[in-house]
Parts: C-alpha cells; sequence; structure tokens
C-alpha cells in the first residue's frame, strides 16, 4: 500500500516546526508503524535528506519509549497498543496519516517526534520510592498481601510511563501516571510508612509541572496499559487523609 504521512518536523526546541508531507510507498501490511517509519527514513537518507527523528527501544509495547499522536489519537487508534505494537494492516491503500509529538508544556519537543519527558521523572524524585530502612532482604513469602491488593499494585505497576495521558487530557494532566506510581507502592506493606507523605510530594510536583485533573476520563482511554481512572479516585482519599491527618507534617 501507498500512504500520504504528514510529519511534524522541528530541528530543536527553540526551533520553529512544521508539517512536512512524504508518500510512503509498498508499505507492506504486516510491519509495524515504526518499521515502516524506519523504511521511509531509510529513503530519505539515500537521498541525502535529514530522517524523521522518533523514539524507540524494545519495539515490545514494553519500556514506554515509543510515543507519539497518530491522526489525533496517542499511540494512534487501537485500544491498549503502543505506536511501536500498530501495525499497518490496519490502514488502507491512500490513507492519509498525521504524525505529531505529544502537546503538553510538560513535554517541550526535542525534535520531530521527540518530546522531552524528564518532568514524568521529577514526580518519582518526589516520592515514588520506598526510602525507609528495611535490613536485610526478608523471605518474599513471609509479607502477607491480600490477593486484591497484589492484583490491584500489579496493574498500578504496569504504567509504562508513555505519557499517552497527558497528550490527551485537555489540560495536560499527569493525573493519571502518578495516581499509578502512587498506588503501586501504597497497596502493599512496604510502601505502608510513607503513603501519606508520598502522595502529597507527588502531586505537587504533578501540580508544578502539568495541569490538574478535571475527571474527563481521556487519559484512561489513551493508556496502552488500560491504567484506570480508578486509582485517580483512590490518590484523592490519600491525599484527603494526609491533608486532614497531620497538614504541618506533610505539607498544606
Amino acid at each position: 500500500m501507498n500512504l500520504k504521512l504528514h510529519v511534524w518536523r522541528q530541528a530543536g526546541p527553540s526551533q520553529p516546526g512544521r508539517f512536512v508531507d512524504y508518500l510512503a510507498e509498498d508499505v507492506s501490511d504486516h510491519v509495524s508503524f515504526l518499521e515502516m517509519l524506519d523504511a521511509l527514513n531509510e529513503k530519505l537518507i539515500a537521498r541525502g535528506e535529514e530522517p524523521i527523528a522518533f523514539d524507540s527501544d524494545c519495539r515490545e509495547g514494553i519500556c514506554g519509549m515509543c510515543g507519539f499522536m497518530v491522526n489525533g489519537e496517542p499511540h494512534g487508534p487501537l485500544p491498549a497498543t503502543t505506536v511501536c505494537q500498530l501495525h499497518m494492516r490496519h490502514y488502507k491503500d491512500g490513507d492519509d496519516v498525521w504524525c505529531e509529538p505529544w502537546r503538553a508544556r510538560g513535554f517541550p519537543v526535542m525534535k520531530d517526534l521527540i518530546v522531552n519527558r524528564s518532568a514524568l521523572d521529577r514526580i518519582i524524585e518526589a516520592g515514588g520510592y520506598i526510602s525507609v530502612r528495611t535490613g536485610a532482604a526478608p523471605e518474599a513469602n513471609s509479607t502477607r498481601v491480600a490477593k486484591v491488593q497484589a492484583e490491584a499494585a500489579m496493574d498500578a505497576a504496569a504504567c509504562i510511563a508513555c505519557g499517552a495521558c497527558v497528550a490527551a487530557c485537555p489540560n495536560a494532566s499527569a493525573m493519571l501516571f502518578t495516581s499509578a506510581k502512587v498506588a503501586h507502592l501504597g497497596l502493599l506493606p512496604q510502601g505502608q510508612p510513607e503513603r501519606l507523605v508520598r502522595v502529597v510530594d507527588m502531586v505537587n510536583a504533578q501540580d508544578a509541572e502539568f495541569g490538574h485533573c478535571t475527571n474527563h476520563g481521556a487519559c484512561q482511554n489513551a493508556c496502552p496499559k488500560s491504567i484506570s481512572v480508578d486509582f485517580i479516585a483512590r490518590l484523592n482519599r490519600d491525599l484527603r487523609q494526609a491533608k486532614f491527618r497531620d497538614p504541618l507534617k506533610v505539607g498544606s
């Protein structure tokens, strides 16, 4: 098949950007979206042109490195799918395909389809860890965890920090990401000592970089790992508890 690609090209963070049109020819319906871009880049390099810059690593939907808007949708049209796992069999010959980077204040464009997502790292740095001294590693089976809590913690830990939730949110909020990182620690016994401090610190970091959550729900629909907005509700309950229990200790 042949596709008409409209790709956002931007040389650097301080440079203006624009859409540039390309023709992707003889695209197999068996290849992934990124493999299609790889083939296009080989032709651009052969012609002495600058290849399209985009992030990728594992290309198995695990690492979260890939991610950009495809026809206005984060990671493309398929639910629970990263752009590296989006295959060209879902497109038809002659389709117009628009590719652009995440659009959010917290994700400045570095080049073409690549954005700087270090703002998500700063949310983790604010409290997404367990720092209390636990001594030697205990026997794994000695700490009992209820099945429902363990499964919920695993569901939250599935977040790959790709940033699709931010790109989909009309407020450019990272609250789904933040709530998942808060929950996967806060649901387990090891995360309890710092649970209330953690939620306040991470929400403060989120608010400094991104917009506020207004329960629009687009984040849940765009998430390639189907992270539920129920985690945002849980975060808000913990946040209220932290504020009322000890506002001086955890911050007001």
